[in-house]
């Protein structure tokens, strides 16, 4: 099992230790132009997880891969970087300069900012076309069908999937009933976002069978063996990094028992174990366990 960090829940620059537990490291998301995301007040705790509205603040990428991706590499790890823009020439143009890097990431579903970027298929041809780097699309939860998503961007290029991305969430301040983030609702992730992601996975290598790193709510080593079991190949640490920077090496130590305690090698027989379709003996794929004549 690979274990990363979600997009934008760690900086590595701050915090090389931690980025150096990590299998690879994936940046914040990296837009053509510089922005500064949105006002504060732009993070906020809920009883269910964090909330946050950023807004894709970013140095853009002239000055990504001038100065910080350098530096980046320096961490001897492998580097996933993030992307966004609201034009598939915009993704692409960006991906056409990035050199080596382990993988691109496709940021085709941020929750907080107004720009409606095109179609995910679309998007994804492009930057096909713009490089020979592993691709993986991050796509919303709350589309109304994420397997179907997942297909088009298949189809399209796409090396892998990373789910789920945040879900919208609004916090109001119990005093003056107002919303408490400056863009009202944000992004939500945490505990709450866990069943959500565990459903986007499950239906999306149903009917993929790609790569998935899997993300929202990943606390424990329980948490990640579900995850994978549900069919992520890897899985992302976001919202508990600000509490625990040690959470890494904690994980992997629980995922570990986890394995054994159910009579499992490795992540490997783990994985996809949700859908019904392993030998209970073996715990290979029903497909590989059993040779049908004929």
């Amino acid at each position: 099992m690979q274990l990363l960090n979600a997009s934008g829940c760690l900086d590595a620059l701050t915090a090389p230790e931690v980025a150096r537990s990590l299998d690879a490291f994936v940046t914040k998301t990296i837009t053509p132009l510089p922005r500064e995301g949105n006002p504060p007040v732009r993070i906020a705790e809920t009883d269910v997880g964090m909330l946050n509205t950023i807004g894709l603040a970013n140095p853009g990428r002239e000055r990504f891969v001038a100065d910080v991706l350098p530096r980046l590499r320096t961490l001897g790890v492998p580097i996933w970087v993030s992307v966004g823009g609201f034009t598939a020439a915009e993704y692409a143009e960006t991906c056409a300069v990035l050199a080596g890097v382990a993988a691109i990431e496709l940021n085709l579903s941020c929750p907080n900012v107004d720009e409606a970027p095109e179609s995910a298929a679309e998007i994804v041809s492009a930057c096909r076309a713009a490089t020979a780097l592993p691709l993986y699309a991050k796509l919303s939860p709350a589309l109304p069908d994420v397997a179907a998503v997942a297909v088009a961007v298949q189809e399209a290029g796409a090396d892998g999937l990373s789910l789920v991305n945040t879900i919208r969430g609004l916090k109001l301040d119990p005093r003056t009933l107002r919303p408490v983030l400056s863009r009202g609702a944000g992004g939500l992730s945490g505990p709450a976002l866990k069943p959500i992601a565990l459903a986007a996975v499950y239906a999306c290598y149903r009917a993929t069978r790609m790569p998935i790193v899997g993300m929202g709510g990943v606390a424990s080593g329980g948490d990640a063996l579900d995850l994978i079991a549900a069919g992520a190949l890897g899985v992302a640490l976001g919202t508990i990094l600000f509490a625990d920077p040690a959470a890494p090496a904690r994980v992997r130590a629980e995922l570990e028992a986890e394995l054994a305690l159910r009579g499992l090698a490795d992540t490997v027989q783990a994985r996809g174990i949700a859908q019904g379709d392993r030998d209970p003996n073996t715990k290979k794929p029903l497909h590989l366990a059993q040779k049908r004549p004929g």
